[in-house]
C-alpha cells in the first residue's frame, strides 16, 4: 500500500472513531426523530453546501443545528458515515434516496457509488422510477443503463405500476425519459448509410428488435439487402422466425412481398417453409400475397407442404391461400405433401 493511501485509511478511520465517540462535536443534524451530532469542521471539508452555509451568518450556524428535509434517518445516518470515512454503504435498498442527499449535498464521489448500486438493480417494476431519479439529478452513467433497460424491454416497463406512479408524479421528467428512448443512440447516427444498412440485417439474422429500432430512428434504409444474398432484413427476419423483429421492420415499411434475386422467394415463402407460423401470421396480416409465385410457381402452401409444416399451412389457409395452385410440374400442395409423406398436411388439404 502506497504512503499516500494509507495516510488517506488512517485518516477515514479516525474520523469514523471521532463520529462514534461524538468529542468535540458542535452541530447536530436532524431528520425525523433521528439526530445525529457531527463536527463541523468534517462537514464544511466534506461537502460545499455545509462549507458555505457555515461560513456565512444563517440559522444553522448560530444554532448548531441543521434540519435535512426529504431524507430518512437511516439514510442521514449512511450520510453522515461517508463523509466521515469517504466509505460508500453497500445497503442497495437506499441507494435512490442516499444518490438524491448526495446530489443535495455535493458529494460527488457517493452519489457515483449510488449511481452504480440503483444501476445494477434495475428490475422490469423499477426502470421507471430509476431513469427518473437519473434525469432529475443529471446522472449520465444512471441515465444511460436506464435508457438501454427501458429500450430492452419497454412494453414491459411501460405496463408497469411504477410506470404508471412515475408518469403521476414526476410528468416532466418522464417526458424527457421518453424523448431519450425515442432518441438513437449517438453510435448508430454517426454511422454512414451503407453501414447501418449492413448492422440492420444483422440485426435482424440475429432478431435484435431493439437494435433495428435503433438503427430504423437513425435512417436506416428498411429495404436494404444483403450484399451476398440480395436479402432483405424481412426476408432473415421470416427465414429465422424472428416475430418481434418481423413486426419492427413491417411497421416500419418493409416491401412484405420483396423478391430474393435466388429463387424469387418472398419472406412468407421462407416462414412457410421453416414452419414459423407466428411469422406467416404477421405476414398475411400485413397484406402478404399468400399466392405469390416463386421461380418454379411455388407458392408458400407448396414450400409449407414440402417440409410438412401444419401450422403455417394453416394459417396460409386461413389467409386465402389456393390449395389447388399447381407449379411449373403441375403439383398442387397436395401433391407435394403426398410425395413427402406429410400425412398431416395431407389430411389438413384434404379437408374442405
Amino acid at each position: 500500500m502506497s504512503a499516500a493511501a494509507e495516510v488517506q485509511r488512517t485518516a477515514a478511520v479516525d474520523l469514523g472513531a471521532l463520529l462514534d465517540a461524538g468529542d468535540g462535536a458542535v452541530v447536530t443534524l436532524v431528520a425525523g426523530e433521528t439526530r445525529l451530532a457531527a463536527h463541523r469542521a468534517v462537514l464544511a471539508a466534506r461537502s460545499p453546501v455545509f462549507r458555505a452555509m457555515f461560513q456565512h451568518d444563517t440559522l444553522e450556524a448560530s444554532c448548531g443545528e441543521v434540519r435535512i428535509a426529504d431524507v430518512e434517518g437511516p439514510v442521514l445516518r449512511q450520510l453522515l458515515s461517508y463523509m466521515y470515512t469517504l466509505q460508500a454503504p453497500h445497503t442497495t435498498d437506499t441507494a435512490p434516496e442516499l444518490l438524491t442527499a448526495a446530489d443535495k449535498y455535493g458529494l460527488s464521489a457517493l452519489k457515483a457509488a449510488c449511481e452504480q448500486q440503483v444501476a445494477a438493480q434495475l428490475e422490469v417494476e423499477t426502470a421507471a422510477a430509476a431513469a427518473v431519479l437519473a434525469v432529475r439529478h443529471s446522472c449520465p452513467s444512471l441515465t444511460a443503463a436506464a435508457i438501454h433497460f427501458i429500450r430492452s424491454q419497454t412494453h414491459k416497463v411501460m405496463a408497469t405500476q411504477g410506470w404508471a406512479d412515475a408518469m403521476r408524479s414526476c410528468p416532466e421528467h418522464l417526458i424527457e425519459v421518453s424523448r431519450l428512448l425515442s432518441e438513437p443512440p449517438a453510435e448508430a447516427r454517426s454511422l454512414s448509410q451503407q453501414e447501418r444498412g449492413r448492422r440492420l440485417i444483422e440485426a435482424a439474422r440475429q432478431g435484435a428488435a431493439e437494435q433495428l429500432r435503433e438503427l430504423l430512428a437513425a435512417g436506416a434504409d428498411v429495404g436494404a439487402r444483403d450484399e451476398w444474398t440480395s436479402w432483405t432484413a424481412l426476408h432473415w427476419a421470416s427465414e429465422r422466425g424472428h416475430v418481434a423483429a418481423a413486426s419492427c421492420l413491417v411497421g416500419a415499411g418493409a416491401e412484405v412481398d420483396a423478391r430474393s434475386s435466388w429463387g424469387q422467394w418472398t419472406p412468407l415463402h421462407w416462414a412457410a417453409y421453416n414452419g414459423h407460423a407466428g411469422v406467416v401470421r404477421l405476414l398475411v396480416a400485413a397484406s402478404a400475397d399468400p399466392n405469390a409465385r416463386d421461380r418454379w410457381g411455388r407458392t408458400p402452401l407448396h414450400r409449407a407442404a414440402e417440409r410438412g409444416h401444419a401450422g403455417a399451412a394453416a394459417e396460409l389457409l386461413l389467409a386465402g391461400a389456393d390449395r389447388g395452385a399447381r407449379d411449373e410440374d403441375g403439383r398442387t400442395p397436395l401433391d407435394v405433401a403426398r410425395e413427402r409423406g406429410k400425412q398431416e398436411l395431407v389430411d389438413i388439404l384434404t379437408q374442405r
